[in-house]
């Protein structure tokens, strides 16, 4: 058969050769078929077709890679280093206002008053406020985030063995380049399908807490201000125009919502006598929109409703497909969520949601820029050193992150769903 390319392990016949020739083994046959290359008239390369007796040259080698980035680059980043994998975020409750103090007034009578303090005047029964020392402490809310995801990535780089595959340095280095950036797309890779996992809970868990004005169903919205009773696909293919300027419009009037400080849109802890309130100015909001929709939406209405007067979103991301790429408007999580129930044990903590969320439908997330964030406490590459007996090193990439959602900030969900029945 013909000489094999693969690189032959020759251990064995120089151990066999060496015996034979130093008189410590007696003579033997020695099979030196797969170590000796002879005068081939084939070479395993093949040969040109014409005369049908020369070799072919490769004549340029060419390296099938491109640089990837991830996608979902709308959420933040932060670094809290390897020193610590925990995290506490301290937001404060809002408070009521006190009565007032420099008036007389009709809830408190004996505010100013000759003699008075600031006690009840047992006299005339006319009550004052406390004294200006009286106490009012901020009250905080401290929200934790715990927690690591580690991973590693290794490509290994053979010294001068591939090097006779190449017939010129620039083609190997090209070759070597190449193996890089593909190993940075792994990461880009790695990266991005945990930044959507992060994205998924988020959409799930939000949809399972179920807090006031949070998930919004742009089919039951349109068909409630319109009183019709069109399906989402009737919606998306005949009616397609009209519930564009209404998503838009809807869209748009959410954003404003959130720009107000309201308890509406988050989850907001029990504090007797307190609320937790958020607001979330135009240059803090990101939207995450499902891309195809948009997509057939500026091929058929743009000229209608793409402009400032109906949608001007800076801080967007186009998104292809949320979770697979054969079902890309749908989604089916188990998120990590917040025991919102004041009188079970757990309260406030991370459990499990109970099922799994199924949207056959997600159209976009309108968030806080600090309702997601990525947390890369070590992002770091180091090599070997070279193997002497081998010549070979790998690199190795080593990854620590923690991916954290805040349900406490704001976030509105958009999906398209019929009523079931």
């Amino acid at each position: 058969m013909a000489r094999t390319l693969t690189p032959q392990d020759a251990y064995a016949l120089v151990n066999a050769i060496s015996a034979q020739m130093n008189g410590s083994g007696s003579l033997t046959a020695t099979d030196t078929s797969s170590f000796i290359s002879v005068g081939e008239t084939l070479l395993a390369a093949g040969k040109e077709n014409v005369l049908n007796a020369l070799s072919l040259v490769i004549g340029r080698t060419l390296v099938a890679v491109r640089p990837y980035d991830a996608k979902f680059r709308l959420i933040n980043s932060i670094n809290s280093g390897v020193f610590s994998n925990r995290i506490r975020k301290i937001s404060f409750y809002s408070r009521p206002a006190k009565p007032a103090g420099f008036e007389n007034t009709q809830l408190n009578a004996g505010n100013l008053k000759a003699g008075h303090d600031n006690n009840a005047d047992s006299t005339s029964g006319s009550t004052a406020t406390p004294s200006m020392f009286e106490q009012v402490p901020a009250v905080p809310l401290e929200v934790n985030f715990a927690g690591s995801n580690v991973y590693q990535s290794g490509i290994t780089v053979y010294e001068v063995q591939l090097q006779k595959a190449f017939r010129s340095e620039a083609d190997f280095n090209a070759f070597v380049s190449g193996m890089m950036v593909e190993v940075g797309n792994d990461l880009e890779m790695y990266k991005e399908s945990l930044q959507r996992a992060l994205v998924l809970n988020y959409i799930a868990g939000v949809y399972t807490m179920n807090k006031s004005g949070s998930v919004v169903n742009l089919t039951a919205a349109y068909n409630s201000l319109y009183s019709t009773s069109y399906t989402t696909a009737q919606l998306q293919t005949t009616y397609l125009e009209s519930f564009l300027k209404f998503f838009v419009e809807t869209l748009q009037t959410y954003s404003d919502r959130m720009t107000h400080r309201s308890d509406l849109y988050h989850w907001a802890p029990a504090k007797v006598g307190y609320t937790l309130l958020r607001h979330t100015p135009k240059e803090k909001q990101k939207l995450f929109i499902y891309n195809p929709f948009m997509i057939k939406a500026r091929a058929t209405v743009m000229p209608s409703i793409f402009n400032d007067q109906y949608l001007s979103v800076d801080n967007y991301e186009g998104i292809d497909y949320w979770q697979s790429i054969d079902t890309p408007a749908a989604i089916n999580i188990k998120p990590a969520i917040i025991e919102t129930d004041s009188t079970d044990s757990d309260y406030g903590t991370q459990i499990a949601a109970a099922n799994a969320v199924s949207l056959s439908n997600v159209m976009a997330v309108l968030f806080d820029e600090d309702a997601l964030m990525v947390d890369y406490q070590l992002d770091s590459a180091l090599s070997s050193p070279i193997e002497a007996r081998k010549r070979y090193y790998t690199v190795w990439n080593s990854i620590s992150a923690g991916y954290l959602a805040d349900y406490t900030e704001n976030c509105i969900v958009f999906t398209m769903e019929d009523p079931s029945t």
